[in-house]
């Protein structure tokens, strides 16, 4: 595949935004110079509701088949549960236009090079918790063999405790003073920092 022409990279500012062709680069300066911090707060029901979340999307497509009811003229029609209601497990009724649906089906579309994870037989999500006790029983396998949260607790703090050594010598504790921000492919200047 050929590289696009440098003319075909640029910001087209056109129609309301053609006033602020000047004013861009400048905003652009202005924003990279000044501290950014993302604060992310912590989940309000724990990390199980973050998997629980997670696992929706990257195990399954964004809708199947089988929640599909109608498709008529522009309106699809299809069956979803409201994870937030008391009555989680109730299927519901949602009628939409047909590029709305399509709006937010491709919004749980993964970008290129990501891939869903799929579990079948054993680990299939329907089945999972049986199989596997099953699978332990058949095997005569102990429960106490399996880590305990505190063996687990112990690991993790092995792991990050590693990953805050210092990369060349492995001896001392790496203290990150500032990280430099990247600079973005394509960027149309390249930021100056004062080292005094």
């Amino acid at each position: 595949m050929q590289a696009p022409h440098p003319d075909e990279r640029k910001l087209i500012f056109s129609g309301e935004l053609a006033d602020t062709r000047e004013r861009f680069l400048p905003l652009l300066t202005e924003l990279a110079a000044g501290p950014w911090v993302v604060y992310a707060k912590p989940p309000f029901g724990g990390p199980r509701q973050v998997i629980d979340y997670l696992g929706r999307y990257t195990h399954r497509v964004a809708i199947s088949n089988q929640r599909l009811r109608n498709i008529e003229g522009d309106q699809v029609t299809f069956d979803y549960l409201h994870y937030r209601s008391k009555d989680r497990f109730k299927k519901r009724r949602m009628s939409l236009g047909a590029d709305e649906f399509i709006r937010r089906f491709l919004l749980h579309t993964l970008p290129a090079g990501f891939q869903r994870i799929r579990h079948y037989g054993l680990l299939a999500s329907r089945s999972k918790q049986y199989t596997l006790s099953l699978c332990r029983r058949l095997l005569q396998v102990a429960t106490d063999l399996l880590p305990s949260t505190a063996q687990i607790v112990t690991s993790l703090r092995e792991l990050l405790d590693a990953a805050h050594r210092c990369p060349r010598c492995r001896i001392g504790t790496l203290i990150r003073i500032e990280a430099l921000p990247a600079i973005p492919y394509g960027y149309p200047f390249a930021p100056t920092w004062d080292s005094s």
